[in-house]
């Protein structure tokens, strides 16, 4: 089975290839590493890495042919860059999965990696209920708050992939990840943002949205999770919540990695991000029927080992 993770040099891209290369897949890399790292975590995986632009259609050209599997894991996502930058993440999110979908061949199954962010709305709105199922409908409640154009870019290519697949005829998956941490995530996520501030000694230590809450799913469940779907052949067709179901409250995941990094400074509660969600669990009922999957990494437990790579890397 040969299978091509685009997006491979960058957090899950790294660890999924790994997970690949651990079930018998032949697996290439491509990157444009404006996000992805050169590092020694990529090198240790001793795969052939492509440097190229997926926003542009001649980079998919100079691609090798006939894949079995294909993982389009490609995004500008965090909420800095999305604030930031709005209209990179709606040019990079969209133009590489076009791209994509004109290239891709009928005998291979793809992988798309969307977002819970793609329902966040309606939590906000009060119209979808948590823990939240794959059914609810999406929608954006500020089409001018820059925040929305990274579901905006999720829903966008959510609907490419359906109705291109229908048009081709070539399988699909969908995964929407739920907060998804581990080693090698940068400091977009709160789990690594918290780590990195600890380390530093961070005096008085920020906390935003302490009463929001999210089920954090560690990285290595989440790749289990994408390996199971893409080998299930009911999966094909289908788009399913990848995450964790255990809700864990913020103001309890900041003690928890000052405890790890064995630091009692003054908390300091600032509000939550404008256009967060309060809440953020997904209803894994799909992925459970279709796959038999169950998380196995705890979160003081996934936390110990995020940690501990921070530490080592700061």
């Amino acid at each position: 089975m040969r299978a091509l993770v685009l997006g491979g040099a960058g957090f899950i891209g790294v660890h999924l290839t790994r997970r690949l290369l651990e079930a018998g897949r032949s697996v290439t890399i491509v990157d444009d590493f404006s996000r992805g790292r050169q590092d020694q975590d990529l090198a240790r995986l001793d795969v052939p890495v492509v440097h190229a632009d997926l926003t542009n259609r001649d980079a998919y050209d100079q691609l090798p042919r006939g894949w079995d599997e294909v993982y389009m894991l490609v995004a500008v996502l965090g909420v800095r860059n999305v604030i930031n930058d709005p209209a990179r993440v709606l040019h990079v999110n969209t133009l590489a999965v076009m791209n994509m979908l004109d290239w891709i061949e009928p005998d291979a199954r793809l992988f798309f990696a969307s977002t819970s962010e793609t329902y966040a709305g309606g939590v906000n709105a009060g119209i979808v209920g948590v823990p939240t199922p794959e059914t609810v409908p999406l929608m954006v409640e500020d089409v001018t708050a820059p925040r929305f154009t990274y579901a905006i870019s999720k829903m966008w290519g959510e609907a490419a992939v359906v109705h291109t697949s229908r048009a081709k005829g070539f399988p699909f998956v969908i995964g929407r990840f739920h907060n998804v941490y581990g080693p090698r995530g940068g400091t977009d996520h709160v789990i690594g943002e918290m780590s990195a501030r600890a380390i530093r000694r961070e005096n008085p230590f920020r906390v935003w949205g302490a009463d929001q809450a999210r089920a954090f799913c560690y990285v290595d469940d989440a790749t289990d999770a994408i390996v199971r779907l893409m080998t299930t052949d009911d999966s094909v067709g289908e788009i399913v919540h990848i995450g964790s179901d255990t809700e864990t409250v913020i103001a309890d995941l900041a003690k928890l990695v000052l405890r790890l990094a064995d630091f009692n400074p003054d908390l300091q509660v600032l509000p939550a991000p404008p256009g967060a969600v309060a809440r953020r669990v997904p209803d894994l009922t799909k992925l459970r029927a279709l796959t038999g999957y169950e998380p196995r990494v705890p979160l003081e437990e996934g936390v110990r080992r995020t940690f501990a790579w921070y530490r080592e890397s700061i």
